[in-house]
């Protein structure tokens, strides 16, 4: 028996005396840990909880045909610090705070002393902070500074230093095709470029795996400097625009815009042979100013009015209906078709009843062009066809009118033919005179621009296009080459008779005014009335014109097309040769100074024997100036005198360099001299000089030999 009480006394002295005690104590922790002391834990949990997070990949550029960045990303990073990161040692925070603090207040931040910054840190220490802003919104080159702080240079662990990357999309060029170019909007949304080409650009995240500071904030930190999967940055896009053809537009449509108070305008210039788009310029009201509020070249489609004339003529010549020789009954500019009146928008026609089809296009005659594609494809028309409507539809549908062009932007409205007899498309009596002016149809600027392209281009219509390579750092992923939509949208000899009727609308029609004495171009004009409305009196109600010109240049040679849309000109006029052609106009006469390739070079062919009025004569400049042109035109030359200044004189096949000594006290004679080397003379010797015209002095005011005194001398440029 007391043996078993033994065991017994034992048995309850481990019960009662280890394990109830160890089992109430394990019961209290367990309450205090997770009701009591359970809100805390659980925000420590959710601070330590840790994963796997997206790292943003650098986007790529986007470039111009010249290799300029016409849109790239800029890192930038924010600047924080956890001064109680689980790394860090007290020792280490203790010896570098005070340099730390130095640092800041001095290269960073000059608002607070260093004293305060010491303070302002130790207590974001005490208070157990976790994610303390620094700065935001630094270079790559000041982050690279800055983690060589004291303390920060210890690391992210250890030293507490965080920087979070981000980056910002830059346009070197500002707003210059700001919507082709397109922007990413703050819902992450993308237009234009931008959007189309997204995938590209945007390349690949990566992965790195993060603890979460703060739930409310939604706040991640990298576990340390190194990430799981590394991002891909971007693919570059190589676009066919020009920054200085794009400039020239833009500059050009702006001053229209402001001049006529429109609504909105666009302007397209295109490369005729391959589709490559040189320029694109969008501009519509906002607020107090102008600005790039939607592309309109390609999502705005549109009643085109007299431009769409071009494509009427071509299916009465494709059809062989008509010779532009025949005649035509306009009747002063105003006739009817059923119960609608129809009138000309231009004067040239209010005097003439019967004119050629030739003059009717050039002058722009409404009634001229509604009443032949009337009476061809009208329910009267001479061949007693049925149904004679649905050739004219798909005539202009051969020339690929009622399809997208495909271009790389987003949004392009489709284009608008009605079916022949169609009740769905409300079609009428009137709908064939009306549509053979441009009217009942719907048409964007750019498809538009690419069917004058095609007459340009000698009937072959190419893609328009915007990119022509995708590369990623230096290496060509993809390249999209010039592409033919259609190899011949007419027959060569309508090709040619419309071109020379383009050409007639600039050199004796509604264009006659824009005329160059320098080069040749061909065109059209446009002016359209918008939303207008027939009203039962047989009266037509409008909210104003849309004025267009749209052609190419230089007409002999094209190498560019172009199209210019104003919408609801208010001032200055609304005609399309008055609105719209002169911004053709310039852009044409910039394009043509600016650009080498719409200029033939002299050394073209075979060489001609020269003779002597060919060759410069008594010019007079710098020696070594002139023997360098000289040698550039590979010209023949002989003489080589011992002076700073020569005088060349043509011989038969050469010129001659002759000594032309300028005299130090007295005033020389500048004249055969360009404007530079005359300045660099006379100014010299203390005069002081005024000017006119341009080319080589022909005249001075002061005669060759007279004491300088620092008189003004005039000269006379020719």
């Amino acid at each position: 028996m007391d043996i078993k009480n033994e065991v017994l006394y034992r048995v309850y002295f481990v019960l009662f005396g280890l394990i109830l005690p160890v089992a109430v104590v394990l019961m209290y922790r367990t309450i205090d840990i997770g009701i009591i002391q359970g809100k805390e834990w659980r925000e420590r949990g959710e601070q330590l909880y840790m994963e796997p997070r997206p790292i943003e990949a650098e986007r790529g550029n986007i470039l111009a045909v010249d290799g300029s960045l016409l849109a790239t990303s800029i890192p930038y990073f924010d600047i924080y610090m956890d001064p109680n990161s689980t790394g860090m040692k007290e020792e280490d925070f203790v010896n570098n705070i005070d340099s730390l603090a130095y640092c800041i207040a001095n290269y960073v931040d000059e608002d607070l002393t260093v004293g305060a910054f010491r303070d302002f840190l130790i207590q974001q220490r005490q208070d157990s902070a976790r994610f303390v802003l620094i700065k935001k919104g630094v270079s790559f080159a000041e982050k690279n500074r800055m983690e060589k702080f004291p303390l920060f240079n210890l690391g992210r662990m250890r030293g507490g230093f965080i920087a979070i990357k981000s980056s910002e999309r830059r346009r070197p060029f500002g707003l210059l095709g700001h919507r082709t170019i397109g922007f990413i909007r703050d819902d992450g949304s993308a237009v234009g470029l931008e959007g189309y080409f997204d995938e590209n650009l945007g390349g690949k995240e990566g992965e790195q795996l993060m603890f979460k500071v703060d739930e409310t904030k939604d706040l991640w930190l990298p576990m340390d400097d190194l990430t799981t999967v590394e991002p891909q940055s971007g693919d570059d896009l190589h676009t066919t625009l020009d920054v200085n053809v794009q400039d020239i537009a833009e500059d050009a449509l702006l001053r229209a815009m402001n001049y006529h108070n429109a609504d909105w305008g666009t302007a397209v210039v295109m490369e005729v042979k391959t589709g490559a788009i040189k320029a694109m310029a969008n501009l519509g009201r906002w607020k107090d100013s102008w600005w790039e509020t939607r592309n309109y070249a390609v999502g705005r489609a549109v009643e085109p009015g007299s431009t769409f004339k071009l494509a009427t003529i071509m299916a009465l010549l494709e059809d062989g209906y008509i010779r532009l020789d025949d005649s035509v009954n306009i009747e002063k500019g105003r006739t009817s078709f059923y119960d609608q009146s129809m009138v000309d928008a231009t004067p040239f026609s209010y005097t003439i009843d019967s004119t050629s089809i030739r003059r009717a296009f050039e002058i722009s005659s409404n009634v001229g062009m509604a009443k032949l594609v009337n009476k061809f494809y009208g329910e009267n028309n001479p061949t007693n066809e049925k149904n004679n409507a649905e050739k004219f539809i798909k005539r202009l549908r051969s020339f690929n009118l009622d399809i997208p062009t495909g271009v790389e932007i987003e949004g392009e409205d489709p284009p608008y033919i009605k079916d022949a007899y169609s009740q769905e498309d409300s079609w009428s009596g009137t709908t064939l005179p009306w549509m053979a002016i441009g009217y009942e149809l719907e048409i964007t600027p750019l498809q538009l621009l690419t069917f004058y392209n095609a007459v340009a281009n000698g009937g072959v219509m190419m893609k328009p296009y915007l990119v022509s390579e995708i590369s990623h750092y230096g290496k060509t992923r993809k390249r999209f080459l010039p592409t033919v939509v259609n190899q011949r949208i007419a027959s060569k000899e309508t090709i040619e008779k419309v071109q020379n009727l383009l050409l007639g609308v600039v050199e004796r029609g509604t264009a006659y005014k824009l005329k160059s004495e320098q080069y040749l171009f061909a065109g059209k004009t446009g002016t359209a009335q918008v939303n207008y409305r027939r009203l039962a009196n047989n009266t037509t109600r409008l909210d104003g014109y849309r004025a267009t010109f749209a052609g190419y240049f230089p007409a002999d040679n094209p190498v560019y097309s172009c199209i210019v849309m104003i919408n609801n000109p208010r001032k200055n006029g609304f005609y399309g040769g008055d609105v719209a052609g002169p911004v053709f106009r310039e852009i044409a006469d910039k394009c043509y100074a600016t650009r080498l390739e719409l200029h033939e070079a002299y050394n073209r062919g075979p060489k001609t024997i020269r003779a002597s009025y060919d060759l410069p004569d008594l010019d007079v400049g710098a020696k070594e100036d002139l023997e360098k042109v000289l040698d550039f035109f590979e010209l023949p030359k002989y003489g080589d005198p011992d002076a700073d200044f020569a005088l060349i004189q043509s011989r038969s096949d050469s010129v001659l360099l002759q000594q032309r000594k300028l005299p130090e006290e007295a005033v020389p004679s500048v004249v055969g001299m360009g404007l530079r080397d005359a300045l660099f003379v006379l100014e010299n010797r203390g005069l002081k000089v005024q000017f006119s015209g341009m080319g080589k002095v022909v005249q001075q005011s002061i005669k060759p030999g007279t004491r300088a005194r620092g008189q003004v001398i005039s000269l006379r440029l020719r």
